[in-house]
């Protein structure tokens, strides 16, 4: 899969942009983390800077490419789920993984809040949503990760809680990288 292929792809659920209203559709699990990555402007401006190029998903250990960066809604992303997400020094894996298709669909941009969702499109193991939102309280920057999502394949069935302790894992990794990007 290339991320040419993801323009005729469908969501693969129909709760489409709930995370913007921190709702969790009947039928999903539900992630949330939430932590501090620092004070000031500066590291509200470079954590932005780091979400919105997609460094921060390369910096987790998730190769993406994208559409359009920053990203807008109706971007595509293409990730690929493989060792890099596991082990860091693997992060240059492009082309070895599992395809993780998604497709932007709702986009923040205000003083104090800065982030995107994406849905997830056909061929992704999961179906759902995932939020990335960086937002200044006071003086105080955070990082948000937020997900409802459900098993879309055999695989991600059968795993069961182990995917959802994945995603958990990877949501810890977002933030950590956030903090490295918006830290001097």
């Amino acid at each position: 899969m290339q991320l040419d292929d993801l323009a005729g792809l469908r969501f693969t659920y129909d709760e489409v942009g709930s995370t913007q209203y921190d709702e969790t559709p009947e039928g999903f699990h539900r992630l949330e983390h939430r932590e501090r990555i620092g004070t000031g402007d500066e590291v509200f401006q470079r954590a932005a800077d780091g979400l919105l190029t997609w460094r921060m998903h390369r910096a987790a250990g998730l190769p993406v490419t994208a559409t359009h960066t920053p990203p807008q809604v109706g971007t595509d992303s293409l990730g690929r789920l493989g060792p890099g997400m596991l082990i860091s020094r693997f992060r240059t894996m492009t082309q070895l993984g599992l395809p993780v298709p998604c497709r932007v669909v709702w986009v923040v941009n205000e003083p104090d809040r800065i982030g995107f969702a994406y849905g997830t499109l056909e061929g992704h193991p999961e179906a759902g949503e995932e939020l990335f939102l960086v937002t200044r309280e006071s003086d105080d920057v955070y990082a948000t990760i937020r997900a409802y999502s459900r098993p879309a394949t055999w695989y991600t069935r059968l795993a069961g809680p182990v995917t959802r302790k994945a995603q958990q894992y990877a949501a810890g990794r977002y933030a950590a990288a956030l903090r490295r990007l918006a830290t001097p």
